[in-house]
């Protein structure tokens, strides 16, 4: 989980220096969510439970079977990129063989996603779990409630995680809702809600522990509140220095997920600081190795611009001859 959640770090702070040499055009990052990524996806089991992510969880697709270098690959928009072919932006992550369902730039339509697949998941009778992350922001989308609306309904196995970073690009939380934590909300929709620690790894894990518990007997779905820190700016397109005062920004960084979790290990003797220092070695020598590989990859050709697009190109207007018109009465 450590090294999950620090080589996800090492890859965001490498993306943020891509973007500011001008080799990677859009970044939005995940850091001071870590914790909340990993201890909710080691409660998961990775190609067999769902998971419909969002912008920000890059730590949790690495924890679910992503590597680093399918990461770089989207990020320079490579024809191996097993996200999207180098069809979508960064961050916007898809994995097939780990069950990490593709997302689209419009916020909190993931959730209905998930919830479908949890939906299907029951009418099945499979033992799978859908889980659907998003930020707090999000959920002010009316998608967000029609989902959490339809799995408190039918008792889904879903779970929803908000990773409440306290601000929506620039609105602060206090201005997004009339309550202090998402979880309050869970009660109209007939479900279990929770609020969290975000940057505690361990009370993350438990709480997904019981959540996924829960949705496998049957027992219906959950929505976790996990607070957390965002330390960078919304996106590589936002300056937070012009909503944010300083003092606030640094105290963020003196909750570092990751140092937490780190002086934890050390106390505990679960780790000595050669073996931290040789594993933060050998991630920044998977970031280095991931970016070599990516930038040297070839790009998605123009030939195959509409795959994926349609479900049979072959017979679509765009891709091939138009359909004849039926016959009368058929």
């Amino acid at each position: 989980m450590y090294r999950q959640m620090f080589l996800a770090r090492a890859l965001d702070r490498r993306m943020w220096v891509l973007n500011r040499q001008g080799k990677a055009p859009f970044v939005i990052s995940g850091q001071g969510h870590e914790a909340a990524q990993v201890g909710a996806a080691a409660a998961l089991r990775p190609g067999v439970d769902w998971v419909c992510p969002y912008y920000r969880d890059l730590a949790l697709c690495l924890a679910m079977g992503m590597t680093a270098r399918d990461f770089m690959l989207s990020v320079f928009a490579r024809a191996s990129d097993p996200n999207s072919g180098g069809r979508q932006m960064p961050s916007h992550f898809g994995l097939k063989s780990a069950r990490i369902v593709t997302t689209s730039s419009t916020v909190a339509t993931q959730v209905l996603h998930a919830a479908g697949i949890a939906y299907a998941s029951k009418l099945r009778g499979l033992d799978e779990v859908s889980l659907a992350c998003l930020g707090e922001g999000s959920t002010s989308k009316g998608d967000w409630h029609e989902a959490l609306n339809f799995a408190g309904v039918h008792r889904l196995p879903f779970v929803c995680v908000v990773q409440d970073n306290d601000y929506a690009i620039s609105v602060p939380h206090r201005l997004q809702m009339g309550v202090d934590s998402v979880a309050k909300r869970a009660a109209g929709y007939g479900m279990a809600g929770e609020t969290v620690d975000g940057g505690d790894i361990l009370a993350v894990y438990e709480a997904m522990q019981r959540a996924v518990e829960r949705a496998r007997s049957g027992a219906g779905p959950t929505l976790i509140d996990a607070k957390v820190a965002r330390f960078t700016s919304h996106s590589s397109d936002d300056d937070q220095r012009r909503y944010r005062p300083q003092e606030e920004l640094e105290a963020l960084l003196r909750r570092d997920p990751i140092e937490r979790f780190r002086n934890y290990l050390l106390d505990e003797r679960v780790v000595d600081e050669p073996a931290d220092e040789r594993l933060q070695q050998e991630c920044a020598a998977e970031v280095e190795e991931a970016l070599a590989v990516a930038e040297q990859a070839d790009p998605p050709s123009a030939d195959d611009l509409l795959e994926n697009l349609f479900g049979d190109q072959a017979s679509s207007p765009v891709g091939g001859d138009v359909p004849a018109k039926p016959a009368e009465g058929s």
